[in-house]
């Protein structure tokens, strides 16, 4: 998961962009490619849970 507390980014997964913008997340499933680009300056948060 990550969160984005300030800014803007677009994180791409598997090919599909979504803007994540300040107070809100995305869930990054395992195993995906994934990249992110920043829309202006931000700050992230990755939490990474594996069992």
């Amino acid at each position: 998961m990550v969160e984005i507390p300030d800014g803007a980014a677009v994180i791409t997964i598997s090919g599909k962009p979504n803007k994540v913008k300040a107070g809100e997340f995305i869930i990054m499933p395992a195993n995906k490619p994934h990249a992110l680009k920043a829309v202006e300056k931000f700050k992230m948060a990755l939490v990474m849970i594996r069992s």
